[in-house]
């Protein structure tokens, strides 16, 4: 598995075509995997897709990569590329702006899109305290909240 200083992503910038379409192969995936992980951190952690209380998993996960995926980063590994993805969530503008869940995809080589493999969405759990507790918990990021290499 890699990890941030295995891989060297390139600059942050709007989706190509082929980041597009790599996206929409596991679109689908995405989005389960936004309501399953909802459904799992409101068990013992409501905090941290708080910024969607309220929101129907209809409402959370209606986004289309052509018009949501607003910004990736990629990087070659000795299996693959790894894609970062951030997407906007267009039903989530609070306090704290638009709201941003950012995507993890692999596409191993030599296959074009067919084989492209969500791999996580970002969970961030930071502000720890002495003991090392977690007291931020956010699975929506804001606008200005950096992409970067995550392994969740």
């Amino acid at each position: 598995m890699a990890s941030a200083e295995e891989v060297n992503l390139n600059a942050p910038h709007s989706p190509h075509q082929n980041a597009i379409e790599a996206f929409k192969h596991v679109l689908h995936k995405i989005k389960h995997e936004i309501i399953h992980s909802r459904l799992d951190w409101d068990k013992h952690e409501p905090k941290m897709w708080s910024r969607a209380a309220g929101l129907s998993d209809a409402d959370l996960t209606h986004f289309t990569i052509e018009q949501d995926l607003v910004q990736i980063r990629s990087g070659a590994v000795s299996y693959g590329t790894i894609i970062l993805g951030k997407i906007r969530i267009p039903a989530i503008n609070d306090e704290l702006g638009r709201g941003y869940v950012h995507v993890r995809i692999h596409d191993p080589p030599n296959r074009g899109e067919e084989d492209v493999m969500f791999h996580s969405i970002l969970h961030v759990e930071g502000k720890r305290d002495a003991d090392g507790h977690p007291h931020l918990w956010r699975a929506i990021q804001t606008e200005d909240y950096p992409l970067e290499f995550f392994n969740d």
